[in-house]
């Protein structure tokens, strides 16, 4: 056996993996003797481990020796790499995958040296000062220039901070890690936010309920009112005034309405918190369309 990787089996797993990875992430190579791939897994794999250090474990299992550890773990074909991160399982692949692909598992695996970081400007976004917040977030990312969390977090404490500036720096950071950051569904979401933001700049509220007020089919007004009102999250009035567009006027401005209600739908779906004000609202747009 390689000097970089370690032999274990049903006596010792416990010990050496679920145990050890508690303090350092453990990968599983499930093998066989017989196993052609697995000999194309091999030298990546401990190539990897010699080049990560102590970053990680990597422990090889012979399932041909150890049917009971690949029961446990549901291993069906082989090579099976699984990793354990605390105890329990996290990820998994199966499978002779390219070095680039087993190197973008790996580093899923290891904590970043940013996380220490990001926890203090989330503790302090928490106390309500979002620009020192904002300010040791951006230390994190700098620190840690592929801390996907910090980006979206970063992008999130401009939106909340408000100011254009921030606003504008919240766009550009998004749009440039948009496509490779994992969480697609919270980037979709605070998309929709800059989006409305962008809408709802210089909005003045009582100007707008005043122009509805006057006249009901002010679409426009009903529009940037519903984006204002869902910058300050009042989220059901917001989806009640496109709705309203909606009833009124399904194909004003490239159907402003449905597509405002979508956009929250998408913001709102990453808040599961909203989940039931999500579901009211598709079934009463559902409505209004048939």
């Amino acid at each position: 056996m390689s000097q970089h990787a370690i032999d274990v089996s049903v006596i010792d797993f416990d010990e050496k993996v679920l145990a050890a990875s508690r303090r350092v992430p453990v990968i599983v190579d499930f093998w066989a003797p017989w196993c052609q791939p697995c000999r194309i897994l091999k030298p990546i794999l401990e190539k990897l481990a010699a080049e990560y250090g102590r970053k990680f474990i990597l422990a090889k299992v012979n399932s041909d020796e150890n049917q009971e550890l690949a029961m446990r773990y549901g291993v069906r074909g082989i090579p099976a790499v699984k990793a354990f991160v605390g105890g329990e399982l996290v990820d998994e692949f199966t499978g002779a995958l390219p070095e680039a692909q087993i190197r973008e598992f790996i580093e899923r695996l290891i904590p970043s040296p940013a996380e220490p970081l990001r926890r203090e400007a989330l503790a302090l976004a928490a106390t309500g000062d979002i620009a020192a917040a904002r300010r040791k977030m951006a230390q994190a990312i700098e620190l840690d220039p592929k801390n996907d969390s910090a980006y979206l977090d970063y992008v999130q404490l401009s939106l909340e901070l408000g100011t254009p500036e921030a606003l504008s720096e919240a766009a550009e950071l998004l749009e440039a890690v948009a496509d490779r950051v994992r969480d697609q569904d919270r980037a979709a979401a605070l998309k929709a936010r800059i989006e409305m933001a962008k809408a709802a700049s210089g909005v003045d509220v009582a100007a707008l309920q005043a122009r509805l007020e006057r006249d009901a089919n002010d679409h426009e007004a009903r529009l940037q009112l519903a984006n204002a009102l869902a910058l300050r999250q009042d989220y059901s009035a917001a989806l009640e005034h496109l709705l309203e567009i909606v009833r009124r006027d399904r194909k004003w401005n490239d159907e402003a309405g449905r597509k405002g209600m979508l956009k929250l739908f998408t913001l709102l779906s990453a808040q599961p918190q909203y989940d039931d004000l999500v579901r009211k609202f598709r079934i009463a747009l559902a409505r209004t369309l048939n």
